[in-house]
């Protein structure tokens, strides 16, 4: 069903977006994505506050996801042809807590991410083991807005559960990573947390620099490092080469059966399997992780390339908790670690 796009528009992430997107690319994003703030639900503050930043960050980090899967770009793009547009209901990324002493100018682990989430207005809401993974999510959750408001799945790799050769790869890889969070943007951040605005131009300058967390921050790694990675985890090796890129972005859906039928009929690389959660009241799919070519440093120091997995396309039906009768918006760890399968290298 189509939505009022001038709840979008109302909440002042519009001008937000375009500032970082440009005004063609703007205009597209705004139009596929469903508003996140029901209309009259916020009423309009002197600048920028959290609810508007947080509600621009999402529509950024979705732009970002589809221009690197090419699949997920053209299922959105058909469905807006229908008259449909897209419910985001999570992102998800991926970070490494390095072993106890390691340095690294970045926060470890979620500790990168709760500093910035939690001042826009989420909460963590579910940890979820994923012990085959070496891994655990961490998801945070809008308190104004858990069921419009897409939350984010952020997962930790535990390094110092794997090897002594895959820990030391793993501090020669990540361990450089620098922390782009100025000042600057600490300060809105804080204004945030306390409930306050800020002008236009600081918000448009803070959320640049924010998503700009939502990258690699770390440098080209080595190409020895990465295999030693990959041998042990196939996640290690997708953060070495994307980072903390969005792994992926996720349409909540009617019917996720159907809806993989549907991608099938139309030849996208949809997974075999619907993963169903031990409720039964979740249920996830995806599509194959997009291939990307990506740079590696030889041991002589030059460049070479690789084709290996990016990012992807998810899809999630949701029902109702009969206990509560509000939408199930946990997740499971079954379903978790069966959905991370689809960025595993070659």
């Amino acid at each position: 069903m189509m939505q009022n796009l001038a709840t979008i528009e109302q909440t002042g992430a519009a001008d937000l977006v375009e500032n970082v997107l440009g005004h063609a690319a703007a205009a597209k994003i705004r139009a596929l994505a469903a508003p996140m703030v029901p209309t009259g639900g916020h009423a309009p503050v002197n600048g920028i506050d959290a609810l508007r930043f947080a509600e621009a960050l999402n529509l950024v980090l979705f732009a970002d996801l589809l221009k690197r899967v090419p699949e997920g770009a053209e299922y959105v793009d058909e469905c807006v042809a229908q008259g449909r547009r897209i419910v985001l209901d999570h992102g998800a990324l991926r970070t490494v807590l390095l072993p106890q002493g390691a340095r690294c100018a970045m926060p470890q682990g979620v500790e990168a991410f709760r500093r910035v989430l939690e001042p826009l207005g989420y909460i963590e809401v579910g940890i979820y083991p994923l012990p085959r993974l070496k891994m655990t999510g961490h998801v945070w959750c809008h308190a104004k807005l858990p069921e419009t408001m897409p939350q984010f799945f952020v997962s930790e790799l535990h390094v110092d559960q794997f090897s002594p050769a895959f820990a030391k790869s793993a501090v020669r890889v990540f361990g450089p990573a620098l922390d782009r969070l100025d000042a600057a943007t600490a300060q809105v951040l804080s204004r945030f947390a306390a409930g306050g605005s800020v002008p236009q131009d600081d918000a448009v300058a803070a959320l640049k620099v924010v998503m700009g967390l939502f990258d690699r921050q770390h440098p080209v790694p080595f190409e020895s490092d990465y295999e030693i990675l990959r041998a042990e985890s196939a996640e290690a090796a997708w953060i070495a080469t994307e980072g903390n890129a969005f792994n992926h972005v996720t349409d909540r859906v009617a019917d996720v059966e159907a809806t993989a039928q549907g991608e099938r009929v139309a030849g996208r690389s949809i997974k075999d399997k619907v993963e169903v959660s031990a409720s039964g009241r979740v249920r996830q799919t995806a599509l194959r992780a997009a291939q990307v070519k990506r740079s590696f440093r030889a041991e002589d120091g030059t460049l070479t390339a690789q084709t290996v997995p990016g990012s992807f396309f998810e899809f999630i039906t949701r029902r109702a908790d009969p206990a509560t009768g509000k939408l199930d918006l946990t997740f499971d760890s079954g379903n978790a670690t069966g959905i991370f399968k689809m960025t595993a290298a070659a």
